[in-house]
């Protein structure tokens, strides 16, 4: 990635859009019947977070992705959003190819982190931008793992 103009690093292209859904099991046949798209990889339970979450295909990769998400418990932050908003929109993800020097200069730049450091997601290491730094809406950045370029 390049820098731009003395400021942050240049981060992305989008790696996925992520949707909250309450059943993946209801959400699926509707993606799939509606706009032809096919889950790259069975659903992924992530206890951590208490979610269950499937990526599914817009294209050949590298094309971005929809993620659907379903909270595994009330209590958690997705359980929580859907509680309060429902279904839809959760987040939009850039890939980072350096996420520690990604982060470090959006801290420069005084955007509110919610992890201030890496941590692991459903393939590589993840952290988010509060929405409050970026008009309402959550950002994720993604530095993918090797085994999923």
């Amino acid at each position: 990635m390049t820098e731009r103009g003395g400021g942050p690093a240049a981060i992305g292209p989008i790696d996925h859009v992520a949707v909250v859904v309450r059943s993946l099991d209801e959400a699926l046949p509707r993606y799939r019947d509606l706009f032809g798209l096919e889950p790259v990889a069975k659903p992924l339970t992530m206890p951590a977070q208490a979610v269950r979450l499937v990526f599914l295909a817009t294209g050949p990769e590298p094309a971005a992705r929809i993620e659907l998400i379903e909270p595994l418990d009330v209590e958690s932050g997705v359980g929580r959003f859907l509680a309060a908003r429902g279904e839809g929109l959760h987040h939009v993800c850039l890939r980072s190819d350096d996420l520690p020097r990604d982060l470090a200069a959006l801290a420069a730049a005084e955007a509110e982190l919610i992890d201030a450091a890496p941590r692991p997601g459903a393939e590589g290491r993840v952290a988010f931008i509060h929405p409050r730094s970026l008009n309402g809406v959550l950002w994720e950045l993604v530095q993918r793992d090797s085994d999923h370029p």
